[in-house]
């Protein structure tokens, strides 16, 4: 079978979220009892055992909370011994800037964002290197967490302005240092500000279309993180963001995670907050993988999820297990429609023969996860 690359989230093995929900659910997962080494040790000893042979494993963290210059080497030296990769790694400034971050209109912080950037980027290229898989190297992610405002004024344009070229910036600075990442956007429409930029998949290939034009950036190497779950909170069809994303050469990595709604069993969905379900069987995911197979996708797909809260070590893990067999399902699934049929019937307007087909390959899909869950 063809190898499929699946990253692994640090961020996933936390103690609990908190806040109305348990903060140390999983106490054995708490910072003070785990740390990012140890949690490669999880992945290597609990998950990759159960899951099939054709998949690889990545690694997936955050500077400077989960990766920095402390541990990055030990980070390192952990993923070679355990036969792992970095798959990406990406600025938490979300935790450190509220006030807008690199777009920030505050100078002070502006420029601290700006480098805190800038070391994260340095140490990927530094000791971090190593685990660098020989052939799918790391994306760098920015996520628009901290790209954000709650007031409606002729500032918003000046962020733009500054995020235009504190990200220019950073495209360059990757490129002095060898040019070997593929650099994307992860757009989210909300959190931690009631509004954002960059908040779709469209706006995020805009502003890298925009860099190319106003400051050279070669977008070869440049696209979008998309999150399935982010397009599905407000609404949006992720299948056709995959299609602008794959139309636009800007696919670059994926998270695989779910609000939940579309498979008609757990809740969640447009109007509600960041659920960060594993990936779900179901016929989205299915379209999806069926896109990406024949764009001949075959870079890092990464699992952004979170334990349930009332979820403990065991069953946190479980449901990490789960999100990869899901998706391998569903890719098996799609690899086995008959496409020339589904063609032909939505040419003769048989729709809902087409659901027929879209139905079956879900209940294959489950049954193929049934039989790798096993």
């Amino acid at each position: 079978m063809e190898t499929s690359f699946h990253s692994i989230c640090k961020w996933t093995f936390n103690a609990g979220k908190g806040g109305f929900v348990p903060s140390m659910m999983r106490p054995s997962w708490s910072s003070e009892n785990l740390d990012t080494v140890g949690i490669i040790g999880i992945i290597k000893d609990k998950v990759a055992p159960r899951l099939p042979k054709n998949v690889t494993l990545g690694f997936e963290a955050h500077y400077n909370g989960e990766y920095n210059e402390d541990n990055a080497a030990d980070i390192a030296d952990a993923l070679v011994d355990e036969g792992m990769y970095l798959a990406m790694a990406t600025p938490g400034a979300h935790s450190h800037f509220a006030y807008g971050g690199i777009s920030s209109l505050d100078p002070k912080e502006r420029a601290l964002a700006v480098e805190f950037g800038s070391r994260a980027l340095d140490l990927v290229y530094g000791p971090l290197k190593k685990a660098w898989h020989p052939k799918k190297h790391p994306t760098f992610v920015l996520w628009n967490g901290s790209f954000g405002y709650d007031v409606a004024t002729v500032g918003i344009a000046k962020m733009y302005g500054h995020l235009k070229r504190n990200v220019a910036g950073l495209c360059k600075q990757e490129k002095k240092l060898g040019g070997k990442l593929m650099m994307a956007i992860e757009p989210k429409p909300n959190e931690g500000h009631p509004a954002m930029l960059l908040p779709t998949v469209a706006s995020a290939i805009v502003f890298w279309k925009k860099l190319g034009e106003e400051y050279g950036i070669d977008v070869k190497r440049t696209g979008v993180n998309k999150e399935f779950g982010h397009s599905e909170m407000i609404g949006l069809d992720h299948v056709y963001d995959t299609v602008e994303e794959i139309d636009n050469s800007m696919l670059v990595h994926m998270h695989l995670n779910s609000q939940g709604y579309n498979d008609g069993i757990i809740l969640g969905g447009p109007g509600k907050y960041d659920i960060d379900n594993g990936t779900r069987v179901n016929g989205m995911n299915i379209a999806i993988a069926g896109l990406i197979q024949q764009a001949g996708y075959s870079r890092w797909k990464g699992h952004d999820m979170q334990a349930r809260a009332y979820d403990n070590e065991e069953q946190a893990i479980d449901r990490v297990v789960r999100s990869v067999l899901s998706w391998e399902a569903c890719a098996i699934a799609a690899e086995n429609i008959d496409y020339k049929n589904l063609n032909k019937v939505l040419e003769n307007r048989e729709t809902a023969k087409a659901e027929d087909i879209m139905r079956n390959a879900v209940v294959d899909a489950q049954k193929t996860f049934n039989k790798l869950y096993k």
